[in-house]
């Protein structure tokens, strides 16, 4: 079972990077379509030193910091119990876990990008986020704390997403020049995020569904209807999401590419329907 806070601080992450690699993917492709490269991190543009790596920073320090509260202030450093790790704690060590996944991943960018010891290339930095998402598919696939009832349904639909996030990561290294697994993934990242924050407000915040309670750490609905209408709505809720996601990359770029677009942006859209009024004509003549 988990919290309110320990939703809602992996959720910011999440989102943070999300909406910094949906927005940076976008700025790539408009302001030069012809040498749009997928990356599995995105400097910050015009500095220079240590604030250029802001996002692998934030990924380092965040999943340090919460993989430290997961391991010693959850478990409350009981972590050996007769020489064996404490199994009232399973919970708390299956996500530092994972997140140590992510750590390693920040790690390994870091050292590739600023030091000549580990000249790793894009792709292969790509397979290592990939991994570490499907540590955390695999963790919330495989709990040992089990996930039932409406609790199940939100975390059903969060694998899923996170299963997206590996596919995306595993697509970049196969295909490094397109911007359509370059925008998946930004959109994918960023709809974990959301999702955390949703799971957070829904099953430990205000937004529980009526019928249902937290109840001594578990989620209980006393009535199967109210159960099935929380599922109906957290079905629902993804689904908003997901539009509304469509929607932001959708009015992003349209803003970017008014605002910095290359003129070969244009050029290549005129040549594709050019090339299409071209072949319909050649249809109608024959």
């Amino acid at each position: 079972m988990g919290s309110f806070k320990g939703h809602v601080l992996p959720g910011s992450l999440f989102l943070l990077v999300g909406l910094w690699h949906l927005w940076s993917s976008i700025m790539k492709y408009v302001s030069n379509p012809k040498s749009h490269r997928v990356r599995i991190w995105h400097p910050l543009p015009g500095v220079s030193g240590h604030l250029k790596y802001l996002e692998i920073y934030i990924i380092v320090i965040g999943s340090f910091v919460d993989m430290s509260i997961e391991f010693f202030y959850s478990t409350h450093l009981k972590i050996l119990v007769h020489g064996v790790l404490n199994p009232s704690h399973m919970n708390d060590f299956e996500h530092a876990g994972m997140l140590f996944m992510f750590f390693i991943f920040g790690i390994a960018v870091l050292v590739s990008e600023k030091t000549r010891y580990l000249p790793l290339p894009n792709g292969a930095l790509q397979l290592i986020a990939a991994t570490a998402f499907c540590a955390e598919y695999l963790l919330f696939s495989f709990h040992s704390t089990s996930h039932a009832g409406l609790e199940g349904r939100y975390h059903q639909l969060l694998v899923l997403l996170v299963g997206l996030c590996s596919i995306s990561a595993i697509l970049g290294a196969a295909f490094p020049t397109s911007f359509v697994v370059d925008l998946l993934s930004g959109m994918a990242i960023t709809a974990q995020g959301v999702w955390f924050y949703q799971i957070a407000f829904v099953l430990y915040g205000p937004m529980i569904p009526n019928g249902c309670k937290l109840e001594a750490g578990e989620i209980v609905c006393h009535r199967r209807e109210s159960e099935i209408r929380g599922q109906f709505l957290a079905n629902f809720q993804l689904s908003m999401i997901v539009l509304l996601l469509i929607a932001m990359a959708v009015f992003l770029f349209g803003f970017a590419a008014s605002r910095y677009g290359h003129s070969s942006l244009y050029k290549s859209n005129n040549k594709s329907q050019d090339s299409k009024l071209n072949q319909n004509g050649m249809t109608l003549h024959g």
